[in-house]
């Protein structure tokens, strides 16, 4: 059954880019820490990854090789001080009770709670289900949440919403070997960003406490601060959360472990917690060196760039197993470390537990009889994942 599972989510990656799955796989050559020709350093050692992640002194994510870089050319230099500057440590002090695991779920419940009621009523009927359409919607579904966008309330409106997130997050596609963006590029992505946060500023100002931007404003961040937040939390979170929403639904099926959880729900923070490691949607993070630093006596000077292959360093650890536990050298490697630890993470988490306990609330197994992969992708994924119960 291990083998099903790592045969599918090693297919995932290659339809997403067919050298991914090579990249990640030869990672382990890199150890923990090699320089790679035309790329920089590579690390998929989680220790090292984690030091690296935890020294703003010396790493960065607004020189090349980091997103913030990739970030400033399309939204302005303000996002270097949001980022990596004086602003970060303000911005994460307000910012820390905006998501906590409480204030996610009643996020979740508020806003993709009907559309899961709806997808569970479907399965008792004994119909078919796509778990990875239904993750673009309920996706969909927070982004238009998160930035007040003004959407009829159907599908379709919401597939359309995480098509255009994932849009502006395909812009990144190519960036492993520079993240310098073309006039072009740049210029499709301002449009792109114009578009989503087209009522920010009105919803800045009159959005309820109980949305993001309202508390945005309640907690005292400026408008241009709260849009420039909430347009990063939408670009970091779209594909990924819905890419380990149904890898993690996949895999549940495919190890046999489902049948575990249906036993005990109490299981279910370790399956969304080993789902994350061994999907690890977002697969590489890249930091940018600022000065002349040791690591595992290696001299990285300023102006190079680090690879850390998080899905590599995840995966280290073995295959998806409900009793493997707290690991400390992975800890939440999947969300990153440090600082920029995902300010979303307690969403993604929401997210996929809410799926998960749609699908058990039958008592019923699912079934999985055919599967696609989404092609040419920035976030490896499930195209079309379909799922059935079975009989009584």
């Amino acid at each position: 059954m291990l083998d099903v599972a790592r045969r599918h989510e090693f297919r995932v990656l290659a339809a997403a880019k067919p050298t991914l799955p090579v990249l990640l796989t030869a990672g382990r050559l890199a150890g923990k820490l090699r320089r790679v020709p035309r790329i920089g350093w590579v690390s998929a050692d989680p220790v090292v990854a984690r030091r690296i992640l935890n020294d703003p002194a010396h790493f960065t994510l607004l020189g090349e090789g980091g997103v913030g870089h990739l970030w400033a050319q399309v939204l302005g230099d303000w996002v270097n001080e949001i980022f990596d500057g004086p602003g970060h440590h303000l911005l994460r002090a307000r910012t820390r009770d905006l998501f906590t695991d409480d204030s996610a779920r009643r996020l979740t419940a508020r806003v993709i709670g009907s559309r899961l009621a709806r997808a569970g009523a479907e399965l008792d009927d004994g119909r078919a289900v796509d778990v990875a359409d239904l993750g673009r919607v309920l996706v969909g579904r927070i982004v238009a949440d998160l930035l007040q966008l003004d959407v009829p309330d159907h599908d379709e409106a919401y597939r359309e919403i995480f098509a255009t997130g994932e849009e502006l997050a395909a812009l990144a596609l190519g960036t492993t070997t520079s993240t310098h963006l073309a006039p072009e590029t740049i210029a499709r992505a301002r449009t792109i960003v114009a578009k989503l946060t087209v009522n920010v500023d009105r919803a800045w100002r009159t959005a309820s406490p109980e949305t993001v931007l309202g508390r945005c404003r309640d907690l005292g961040l400026e408008r241009r601060q709260a849009e420039g937040l909430a347009t990063l939390l939408m670009v970091a979170g779209t594909e990924t959360a819905a890419s380990a929403m149904a890898r993690t639904v996949a895999i549940l099926h495919d190890t046999g472990a489902q049948h575990r959880l249906r036993a005990d729900r109490d299981l279910l923070p370790d399956a969304v917690r080993e789902g994350l490691r061994v999907t690890s949607p977002a697969p590489v993070i890249g930091r940018a060196v600022s000065a002349d630093v040791t690591v595992e006596g290696r001299r990285l000077r300023a102006g190079e760039r680090v690879l850390m292959l998080t899905w590599t360093a995840n995966n280290a650890a073995g295959a998806f197993d409900l009793d493997r536990g707290y690991l400390p050298d992975q800890r939440q490697l999947w969300f990153g470390a440090g600082r920029h630890l995902c300010l979303g993470a307690p969403v993604a988490r929401a997210e996929i537990t809410g799926l998960l306990e749609m699908l058990l609330r039958s008592g019923r197994p699912w079934r999985i009889r055919d599967r696609t992969y989404r092609r040419n992708v920035l976030i490896p994924s499930y195209a079309c994942l379909p799922v059935r119960l079975a009989r009584h």
